[in-house]
């Protein structure tokens, strides 16, 4: 068994990939700024030399779409050097964030690129979008009399649940670099995706497909998110929609 730091260990995906790791017997230390026992900000990296020593591996969850991400990552790896002891540190990252302009996506490209340049251990996962994140982005649109969502944009959705099934499995000292990206089972576009998650939660609402700009906008419509021939997952969008409805 290995003593194994999760970053965002008490966040959406990370609580999630802490359990699993506990019910396979390890030492999981979790770090975020809330943790009780190590309360760490990556931001500014004070705690984290102590969360780290003795640690085997890593598993980087935390993020931040306002930014300092970059930030965190050279912190990480600052302290996992010092510590002598991190033989993988393990990366959750989005597919597309090589093809997609978009700020935050721009930011984990740089974050893998450190950590490749790092001279550690690395193992890297890309995702497309997860569940929650469709729902959060149609909830926040039906506050409006009307639920506009992007135009011409396809999602790929998997379940958070599947991605921490992979990220305990990638959690072991031997790294495996950047691993096959990791996509949901169906591919559907925006609108068509809020329209069912409306349904399932009981809300009449007309969803309105809207055309943006930009160059973020043309990456997303030409599919850049989109990993068609890594439909890995099994749980679809319907069916979280479903739930989220009971």
């Amino acid at each position: 068994m290995s003593t194994i730091l999760v970053t965002g260990g008490t966040g959406n995906l990370g609580s999630l990939v802490t359990a699993r790791l506990r019910v396979a017997g390890h030492e999981v230390r979790v770090l975020s700024r809330h943790a009780a026992e190590h309360p760490v900000d990556l931001r500014d990296g004070s705690g984290l030399d102590a969360a780290m020593a003795g640690v085997e591996v890593v598993v980087h969850c935390a993020s931040s779409p306002r930014g300092g991400d970059e930030k965190a990552a050279r912190h990480l790896i600052g302290a996992a050097r010092r510590a002598g002891t991190v033989r993988n540190l393990v990366y959750i990252s989005i597919v597309g964030v090589d093809v997609v302009p978009l700020g935050y996506y721009k930011s984990k490209l740089r974050v893998e690129r450190l950590l490749e340049e790092s001279g550690l251990g690395v193992t890297i996962l890309r995702t497309t979008q997860f569940h929650d994140l469709v729902a959060q982005l149609v909830d926040t649109a039906a506050k409006l009399p009307v639920v506009p969502l992007p135009s011409g944009v396809r999602v790929q959705p998997i379940a958070v649940e599947e991605v921490a099934d992979r990220l305990a499995e990638l959690a072991v000292p031997t790294p495996s670099g950047r691993v096959p990206d990791m996509g949901g089972p169906e591919i559907a576009t925006l609108p068509d995706l809020g329209r069912t998650y409306l349904a399932a939660t009981r809300r009449r609402r007309r969803v309105v497909p809207l055309p943006l700009w930009g160059k973020a906008y043309a990456g997303f419509k030409r599919g850049g998110n989109l990993a068609p021939s890594h439909a890995t997952g099994r749980g679809t969008f319907a069916q979280y929609a479903a739930r989220r409805g009971r």
